[in-house]
């Protein structure tokens, strides 16, 4: 039964990814009833497990007697998530409700339906989640044609062209920073956390420049913290500036002349904006709650 402290959703946006669950509780003005936020992600749930952790966050917006449609985009829709959502092939317009996987539900208030993805089939490459925040920058840029930018651990570079998606790259710069940091013998010389804007705009000019003397480049962080004293948190600033600035140098043929839209508002993403502009990028920064929101939302209005 729902709580009568709460108003009963008219549906739910999702989005399910690998370590974290958010979920919005929409009303009948389309404006978000409030966030959820959950560390039960894919990584941590078993197919069986995720109704009912979908149950036990909803609950309170569920009333006894009606039927909520539900929304997801995000890894729930991968092989070892709940149900497995097939990828839709480029170029493409971002998925749509109408090649949504629908999930049977043991309780009759849920009305689950799981967006694909996208694939790329030459060069491979896959994402999950990033396409409906792509429908979420075209629902405000309908023209955009140029380059959208998706930082992440594992960051996406999708080129768009009229509302539909004509390739992208995918890159693991983010997963090879923390493996750097943590797991090699820069452990010893980079900060875990701090900030020095001097360090990775050097960073960045010296990776766009000399991209293949990037291991050349890490370890001569660690000769220079022993020989010269190298402080700890430039080092750090330093050592992503030399990853962020080999792929966007790599990346350039395609955001050479177009408008980079990066989805994102944290630092991570001002990271990257930073590095396009000091490539030359004309860059705007784009809200990724609001892009995963007008996505899921774009999707929901596609119901019959």
């Amino acid at each position: 039964m729902s709580d009568l402290n709460h108003t009963p959703a008219q549906w739910v946006a999702v989005d399910w990814g690998t370590s974290h669950l958010r979920l919005w509780p929409m009303g009948a003005d389309g404006v978000p009833l409030c966030r959820i936020d959950s560390d039960k992600g894919m990584s941590r749930l078993t197919p069986a497990e995720y109704e009912q952790t979908l149950l036990n966050l909803l609950e309170p917006y569920l009333t006894s007697d009606g039927e909520v449609t539900v929304v997801c985009c995000g890894m729930a829709g991968s092989r070892q998530g709940w149900a497995e959502a097939p990828y839709k092939a480029t170029p493409c317009r971002p998925p749509s409700f109408e090649t949504a996987t629908r999930v049977a539900t043991g309780d009759k208030r849920l009305r689950v339906h799981i967006l694909s993805g996208v694939k790329q089939p030459e060069p491979a490459d896959v994402m999950r989640g990033e396409e409906t925040q792509i429908a979420g920058v075209f629902a405000t840029h309908s023209k955009l044609d140029g380059v959208i930018c998706l930082p992440g651990t594992h960051t996406k570079w999708v080129s768009v062209q009229k509302g539909s998606i004509t390739g992208f790259s995918t890159f693991m710069s983010g997963e090879l920073f923390q493996l750097v940091s943590d797991h090699s013998v820069l452990r010893h010389t980079l900060a875990h956390e701090g900030w020095d804007d001097q360090a990775f705009d050097a960073g960045c000019r010296d990776g766009a420049a000399r991209p293949d003397h990037l291991a050349n480049a890490l370890f001569g962080l660690r000769a220079a913290a022993l020989l010269n004293d190298l402080d700890p948190v430039a080092a750090r600033a330093r050592a992503s500036g030399y990853l962020l600035g080999m792929e966007v140098a790599a990346m350039r043929d395609a955001w050479r002349g177009s408008p980079v839209v990066v989805v994102g508002d944290n630092a991570i993403a001002q990271a990257y904006a930073t590095a396009l502009r000091i490539g030359g990028a004309t860059v705007e920064i784009f809200e990724a709650e609001k892009a995963t929101l007008a996505g899921l939302s774009a999707a929901r209005a596609q119901m019959k």
